[in-house]
């Protein structure tokens, strides 16, 4: 478009593209949303002493202990249980990908973002940056910015 002037009615078309793409990014994320807040992720140590679940957040929400915990120093039991925390937060980032990537597209910017922010709060240690160049090609402060 370089320094061309667009007509009213080739104006109001490429606002009405930008605004479905904008309602489309809307309902796909309350679709993710809600599929990520239903999310419930269980793991196991390998000793068998624990199994933890974990909800959307990667907060515990249940512990189990086994009677093979009382055979075993307290410093092992806790460790099995870090163990088996860890490896639940691990799938959930997982499986919080796949429901992005399942609602958002594989290719989404805003998609991979959400991604990133999720695998950081989950304590993974390096998200990938998102970049922006990808789904969101209609700069509205270039737009704006044109008269």
């Amino acid at each position: 478009m370089d320094g061309e002037i667009l007509d009213p009615d080739g104006a109001r078309e490429r606002l009405r593209a930008w605004k479905g793409r904008i309602d489309k990014l809307a309902a796909d994320t309350q679709a993710m949303s809600e599929r990520l807040r239903a999310v419930r992720i269980s793991a196991a140590d390998p000793g068998g002493l624990a199994e933890v679940v974990v909800d959307s957040t990667g907060a515990l929400v249940d512990l189990r202990l086994t009677d093979r915990i009382q055979r075993v120093a307290p410093n092992l039991v806790a460790q099995a249980v870090m163990t088996a925390l860890g490896a639940a937060r691990a799938t959930l980032a997982e499986r919080s990908r796949e429901v992005i990537a399942e609602t958002m597209g594989p290719d989404s910017a805003a998609g991979r973002a959400i991604a990133d922010s999720v695998g950081r709060s989950l304590g993974e240690p390096r998200a990938r940056a998102a970049r922006p160049d990808d789904d969101e090609d209609f700069d509205l402060g270039s737009q704006l910015g044109r008269g």
